[in-house]
Formats: C-alpha cells, sequence, structure tokens
C-alpha cells in the first residue's frame, strides 16, 4: 500500500518514512508526490495535536488521492503551564528557526532549578485513507537541560533529556533515537491499528 506522508519538514519526514517502511509499507514524502510545490502548506489551526494531525492527514490525503500519514507533535514544560504544547514549532515567532525556539525556551527558564525542568514531548500520529481514519499517540518523559548538548536530531532535540537514557535526543544516534523517541512509539502504536484493520499485512516481506 502506498502512503503519502503530509509533511514537507524534510527532519520530519526521514523520521516517518524510516519508521513506516519498517513495516512494509510503500511510503513516499510529499516532495515526491508534488515536486513542484503546488499542494501549499496546511495551516496548523486546530486546538490539540489530534486535530492538526488530521488538518494536514485529510487535506493531503483529498488532494492526492492517496491514504496519507501526518503527526503533530509538541514539547510540554511543566514549569511553563505545558508551553510551547501545539505551539512548540512556532515559539519564538512564525519564520523562527530551530535555534530561536530552543533560545527562547532556555530564556524563559533561566534561573529555575533541574528538578522543575521536566518536560514531555507528545506525538498524535493518524491515518487516512478514504474509508478509515486512526489516531495514536506517543509521549516521552524528560528533562530540559540548561545548554543544548550532542549534535544529531533536529529540533529542541539538543535540549531534551530523556528520563531513562540521561542523554538528550541529539546525542543519540538516528536508530537509538527512533527506538525510544515519541514519534517512534506514536508510528509504531499506529502501524498496530493498521494491521489490525487489514490495512497492512501481518508479516511483511
Amino acid at each position: 500500500m502506498e502512503i503519502v506522508i503530509a509533511t514537507r519538514n524534510r527532519h520530519k519526514a526521514v523520521e516517518l518514512q524510516t519508521l513506516l517502511r519498517l513495516s512494509g509499507c510503500d511510503v513516499a514524502c510529499l516532495d515526491e508526490v508534488d515536486p513542484h510545490g503546488n499542494i501549499p502548506e496546511v495551516e496548523e489551526t486546530g486546538a490539540s495535536f489530534e486535530e492538526n494531525a488530521y488538518l494536514k492527514a485529510r487535506t493531503i490525503a483529498k488532494i492526492t488521492g492517496l491514504p496519507s500519514v501526518a503527526d503533530d507533535t509538541g514539547l510540554e514544560v511543566d514549569a511553563l503551564g505545558g508551553a510551547p504544547g501545539i505551539f512548540s514549532a512556532r515559539y519564538a515567532g512564525e519564520s523562527c528557526t530551530y535555534e530561536d525556539n530552543v533560545k527562547k525556551l532556555l530564556s524563559e527558564l533561566s534561573g529555575i532549578a533541574t528538578d522543575r525542568r521536566t518536560a514531555r514531548f507528545i506525538t498524535v500520529a493518524v491515518y487516512v485513507d478514504k474509508e478509515t481514519e486512526l489516531s495514536a499517540e506517543g509521549v516521552v518523559e524528560g528533562v530540559i537541560t540548561e545548554k543544548p548538548e550532542g549534535f544529531g536530531g533536529f529540533g529542541y532535540d539538543p535540549v531534551f533529556s530523556v528520563l531513562d537514557m540521561k542523554k538528550t535526543y541529539a546525542e543519540l544516534s538516528d536508530e537509538e533515537k527512533n527506538r525510544v523517541s515519541h514519534r517512534g512509539k506514536a508510528i509504531r502504536s499506529l502501524i498496530k491499528k493498521l494491521r489490525e484493520n487489514g490495512l497492512i499485512a501481518d508479516n511483511p516481506s
């Protein structure tokens, strides 16, 4: 079954493509399906991760006629009342960079003790085709470090230390991150639901 990933974020698309291909799915990135960029960005106007994920998947499935997978992910920091949450990608402004977001986050947490810097990454991944809609969630608990650590990953990865590993996502290999990450958990749960609904084979070749 061919599935299109409903994002133009290159880093996210690679993670999703890697995880989905392990299930035996034929997966295409949006840039492959629409190489000239004719499909506009889908505005994330939902009030939750699930709403935003469905907005993207439904739109891309309708335009392309292909089954679509999308996710919405955010970082919730307890000391900031759950911020940045659904605004994680644009925390420092509409045209901000990953570095801008990290700098703002560390500035907001300046002077806050380690035991109060608890946070979690949440991903809601969804699948949409003409007849079926499925969703799954992945959560990873962690702590926001006082400064960036590691050189891998993207987004908030250099300042999110996974509780069980005492390492930031940016200090993990791609394989390690996919195994333990919020996105990995959400996609594996979604794949299980796809199998339960007969949409992909139980034992892909």
